[in-house]
């Protein structure tokens, strides 16, 4: 009966139990720091590519939804009648009600999550079409995550899509959606902290504290297309769910060591007629002004014919010898990093190709579905399907890898679908496309990075969108943001809501992608930031004129150049510190809060590393700081070297353009 299901258990074993109110089924499974629960209205659940507690390389269809291999299970004692399921479970009471399936769990603080009254799940279509979940909110609480979100910290009282987007020029401070798709959130109450992963690809909608309703009590709410629902409920403080969740979606990828060091990135030098040539003078200007570098992402400019850009085409015009220029940046200790789109314009010299292949997005016809892409009309590759996935392979090895071009850079993978008719191979169960969106941008990572891994033992792999499980794969950047104080301020904020959401290797364009160019001021501020971050790149598009380099402002060289000598310095910290991380299953920059539980959650310092405490200025006009120092029984010293200073202390540090950035060390 519709809003009154009664449930009663159909199997149950140490591990698992399920519950069947005669149409839908609940499940719940007991694994070690979490639980797993599922509601299944059909036995068709789609695969998993997010889900690999084992740290193992997924073959092409993923993983059982369903499957408990790789995490250690738990079987706690059951007291149950017909009413009401109990037990105990990684030091939470739990207290399930069989009417309607309502969780309540709780520690000795108070009610830790809990199901909200009435009904909290979408059974049989009374809260609408699709998967719908709404908990018990608490007016206070804290909520950080969901990737690369704009605003604030906490979330709480915020309303987001689930869903992604090419959000060029994006405000940072308020766009939505970005570049990321991850339903994964904690909540920090009185009672502790949980985190919740839902399992899905497919787009929807979620709210902390936005929408009201009259007949039920305040509510934390999620909907989104696809029918069964499976989520994961992680318990510990916010450090040790951060870290449990990235050990559950696979672990973090490997960087190699020249990618810590400052990379150049620009559209200009591409776009440029004498493309070969700028790049060229890109070393140039590196050894003028003594800046080492790691390496230098190519935009897609190099694909063009006219005025539009055809992946895997080289513009032979603008670089004559693509081998020879590798040769020359790999001879200078240099990496180059080409940029791959993975739609084909629809004149591109390889469509037919394809299309004649069955390998593009296409409708029930077979006729390749088409978009609006970079000027023109373009088919989205259909990763999903094997032929599709080998042949992006096979163009990333034979047109960049065997030309020396050993690290790619995964651009434009938003995939903006939204027409349910547009369909894919699915591994051979055709199925909506924009049911797994994101899964085309991970499978993309994926193939090529193991196109690069047939000659290099350690490439580097970066994508722009991503999912749960794609830091496993590749490192990412937090898209083309917006050149402003304000932006740079909420830039901090994104990156802090990544590393609470698990990613470890990223960082925005510093100085700002698009927008005016910035003034001298904001340049360094933005530099004596990004400075500790770990992805260091200047990246812009700046139309008619310079773009971002290091050398934008010649009279401040003296003051950038410090900057850089700095980024030298740092490395050998960063590349241990990342070690550490990888070992660990921990983001590399975090909040300080993560530190102090008391410290302001938006609060502009933040730690690199276990040891560095990092306090950017992101004001125009301000030349020094009051910095109230995070607990710390060891204390720290200002730039390494000052006075020891106590944790919990306040200290007043001037910082100029001309100064070097504010940070301290913490004593070992």
């Amino acid at each position: 009966m519709k809003f009154n299901h009664q449930f009663r258990v159909s199997y149950a074993d140490e591990h698992t139990r399920i519950y069947t109110d005669g149409a839908v089924k609940m499940r719940i499974d007991f694994i070690e720091g979490m639980c797993r629960v599922a509601l299944l209205k059909d036995e068709e659940l789609l695969p998993t590519f997010s889900i690999n507690p084992e740290h193992k390389r997924f073959n092409s269809e993923g993983r059982d939804k369903l499957s408990l291999a790789g995490f250690k299970l738990c079987a706690p004692e059951i007291s149950e009648d017909e009413n009401t399921l109990c037990f105990r479970h990684c030091g939470y009471d739990f207290r399930i009600e069989l009417l309607n399936f309502r969780i309540t769990i709780s520690s000795e603080k108070g009610i830790l999550y809990q199901d909200r009254n009435g009904l909290a799940y979408n059974f049989a279509g009374e809260l609408g079409e699709g998967s719908i979940h709404y908990s018990r909110r608490d007016e206070g609480q804290f909520i950080y995550g969901l990737g690369d979100k704009a605003g604030g910290v906490n979330k709480n009282h915020q309303h987001y899509k689930l869903d992604t987007n090419d959000a060029m020029g994006f405000k940072a401070q308020y766009s939505d959606p970005l570049y990321k798709y991850l339903p994964f959130y904690i909540c920090e109450n009185k009672a502790g902290s949980y985190g919740i992963y839902y399992d899905t690809y497919s787009e929807g909608e979620i709210d902390f504290g936005r929408e009201h309703d009259n007949y039920y009590e305040a509510f934390n709410s999620i909907s989104y297309e696809e029918d069964n629902m499976v989520f994961y409920i992680i318990f510990g403080s916010v450090n040790k769910i951060i870290s449990r969740f990235i050990d559950m979606t696979g672990g973090i990828a490997k960087v190699p060591a020249w990618a810590f060091r400052y990379c150049g990135s620009t559209m200009e030098y591409t776009d440029a007629p004498d493309a070969e040539r700028r790049l060229r003078s890109f070393i140039d200007n590196c050894e003028s002004y003594d800046i080492k570098a790691g390496g230098f992402y190519m935009s897609s400019g190099y694909t063009q014919i006219n005025d539009k850009r055809y992946v895997f085409h080289w513009n032979k015009d603008k670089i004559a010898d693509p081998e020879a220029l590798s040769a020359y940046f790999s001879s200078k200790g240099l990496k180059l990093i080409p940029n791959v789109k993975p739609a084909f314009l629809d004149d591109h010299p390889l469509y037919e190709q394809i299309a004649s292949k069955g390998w593009f997005l296409h409708y029930a016809d077979g006729t390749p579905a088409k978009f609006p892409f970079w000027g023109g009309n373009a088919s989205y590759l259909d990763f999903t399907n094997p032929g599709a996935y080998e042949f992006w392979k096979s163009c990333v090895k034979e047109v960049l890898v065997d030309e020396g071009y050993q690290n790619i850079w995964n651009d434009n993978n938003e995939y903006d679908i939204h027409d349910k008719d547009v369909l894919a191979h699915g591994f051979s169960k055709q199925i909506s496309a924009r049911l797994i969106k994101p899964l085309f941008s991970y499978l993309m990572a994926k193939a090529s990075l193991e196109a690069c891994e047939e000659v290099n033992k350690e490439p580097f792999n970066v994508s722009r969108c991503a999912m749960a499980g794609t830091q496993a794969l590749a490192t990412t950047w937090t898209g083309d943001n917006y050149t402003s104080f304000e932006d740079l301020r909420y830039n901090h904020y994104q990156a802090m809501t990544m590393a609470l959401s698990g990613f470890v290797f990223f960082g925005p364009d510093i100085g700002g992608f698009a927008g005016p160019k910035p003034g001298k001021e904001l340049f360094i501020r933005w530099l004596q930031y990004g400075v500790f971050l770990p992805r260091f790149v200047l990246h812009s598009w700046k139309e008619n004129e310079a773009s971002t380099m290091p050398w934008l402002y010649p009279d401040l060289m003296e003051s950038v150049k410090a900057i850089f000598d700095l980024r030298e310095r740092l490395l050998p910290y960063l590349k241990e510190q990342m070690d550490r991380c990888i070992e660990n299953n921990y983001p590399l920059i975090t909040p300080l809060f993560l530190k102090d539980e008391d410290y302001d959650r938006e609060a502009d310092y933040f730690m690199c590393g276990e040891k560095v405490l990092v306090c950017p200025i992101f004001d125009e006009g301000v030349n020094e700081l009051n910095i109230h120092l995070p607990a710390s029984s060891k204390g720290f010293r200002l730039r390494g070297e000052g006075e020891l200073l106590e944790g919990k202390s306040d200290i007043k540090v001037s910082c100029g353009i001309n100064e070097l950035p504010i940070w301290f060390i913490e004593e070992e």
